[in-house]
């Protein structure tokens, strides 16, 4: 018998080989229990930074911030520090306090080591102030201090001259006037001095790179000065709840950089400016509370960024000049407690609940309606025809139809005739 070739067994094996291949599963590396998904790569402290200087390390134990690890690289949870990377000692620039002890206790030899901060803040921190280090007050361009510190003055403040900013909250501050702390801060960009019980007047003279202003909640009077409408890069002005008084400038429009403004709670008169028109990026105006009167503003609606709007509690008259679609796109408008103001049924809904008075057809405000009429009103807010329709139509349904008083009146005569000839009847027998 002939035997077949030996190419003939090769390509046979071959072929098992290839269909033993394709059966078996494909099994992928089994990580060890210890392996974890790669993480995304983050650079390792190096073990070869440098120490930071052994002062301010026993200077921020003196302050109870923990020092068992380097704060440089692992700072505590409530009190944050930023160090440089400065050879052969690294040395802090940033330290903030939060919840301090009671027991805390600042000298003046702790805070001469800090002289390298560049940005120092305090909250929460109920601790008496000290006389900073002349190198310290003068290395800072960043200073905050809310519900800290217990008072401030003035003076003490107006040291920082190199501040670009400064930020005191909810902590009173003893001075003569805003000028004695900020006369010498040439390079102050944000100021927030807010409750914190500051008497005076505004400042003739401020910094023009000022981009944020908040000197709210004080008692600070008179009126607002040409300085501060010469601030071109103002972004945020908030003087509200103060003693401040008279006409709103109207160069406060040259502020074309402002989105956020508020005057409200003061004594300001007379009406807005209508230079506001001017500022294309205003998103927040609140003027409540004032002494303003005129009337409302038609341009406010053209300014298309506007979110909040409030106007109550003044001396506005008029008609109302908005109409639905802005007030709905607003997400705070109030126009409330204004007597004089009211708004044209035929363009608002008294669903709105605006707070005014609609008005009559010579523009002057109704007296408030009656609970009936006013439900009326709000079944009908467009039409006044329709209203009085309604009217009539529930009158021509008030009591019984004629067709059914007098078959009533009818049957009641024949029953008052039968009773009458049974009486007759009775009588002649």
């Amino acid at each position: 018998m002939k035997q077949p070739p030996p190419l003939f067994f090769l390509l046979i094996l071959l072929s098992a080989t290839i269909a033993s291949a394709a059966t078996t599963p494909t099994v992928s590396p089994t990580p060890s229990p210890t392996s974890s998904p790669t993480p995304p790569t983050t650079k390792a402290p190096s073990s070869s930074s440098s120490p930071l200087d052994p002062e301010q390390m026993k200077t921020l134990r003196s302050l109870h911030i923990p020092t068992t690890r380097d704060p440089c690289i692992q700072p505590s949870p409530r009190n944050a520090t930023i160090c440089d990377n400065s050879k052969p000692l690294r040395h802090l620039i940033s330290l903030h306090l939060s919840n301090c002890s009671s027991d805390l206790f600042l000298s003046s030899a702790a805070l001469k080591s800090l002289s390298s901060l560049r940005s120092l803040s305090f909250i929460d921190c109920q601790v008496s102030p000290v006389r900073f280090p002349s190198q310290l007050s003068v290395s800072l361009t960043s200073f905050s201090c809310i519900r800290s510190l217990r008072r401030l003055s003035g003076v003490w403040l107006s040291r920082f001259v190199n501040l670009t900013d400064l930020t005191v909250s909810y902590t009173p501050v003893k001075a003569s006037g805003l000028y004695v702390i900020l006369g010498h801060m040439h390079q102050l960009k944000t100021l927030t001095i807010s409750h914190a019980n500051l008497s005076g007047s505004l400042p003739r003279h401020l910094n023009p790179d000022l981009t944020h202003v908040d000197l709210s909640d004080n008692k600070l009077k008179g009126k607002i000065p040409t300085s501060l409408t010469l601030l071109e890069d103002l972004k945020f002005l908030n003087l509200s709840s103060n003693g401040l008084d008279g006409e709103i400038p109207t160069e406060l429009g040259n502020l074309i950089s402002l989105k956020n403004l508020s005057l409200a709670s003061n004594s300001f008169s007379g009406s807005i400016p209508s230079s506001f028109s001017a500022i294309p990026g205003l998103i927040h105006v609140d003027l409540s509370n004032n002494q303003l009167n005129g009337s409302v503003p038609k341009f406010l609606s053209e300014l298309k960024g506007l979110k909040v709007l409030n106007l109550e509690n003044n001396q506005f008259n008029g008609v109302l000049p908005f109409n639905a679609s802005f007030i709905k796109r607003l997400a705070v408008f109030k126009v409330g407690g204004n007597s004089n103001l009211c708004y044209n049924r035929s363009v608002l809904s008294s669903k709105l609940k605006l707070g005014v008075a609609r008005c009559d057809k010579n523009g002057f405000p109704i007296v408030a309606p009656s609970p009936k009429e006013s439900s009326a009103d709000s079944e009908s807010d467009y039409g006044d025809d329709d209203a009085v329709d309604t009217s009539n139509k529930k009158e021509k349904h008030h009591g019984p139809s004629k067709v059914v008083l007098g078959f009533a009146i009818g049957i009641s005569s024949i029953v008052f005739l039968i009773i009458f000839l049974v009486l007759i009847a009775k009588c002649c027998r």
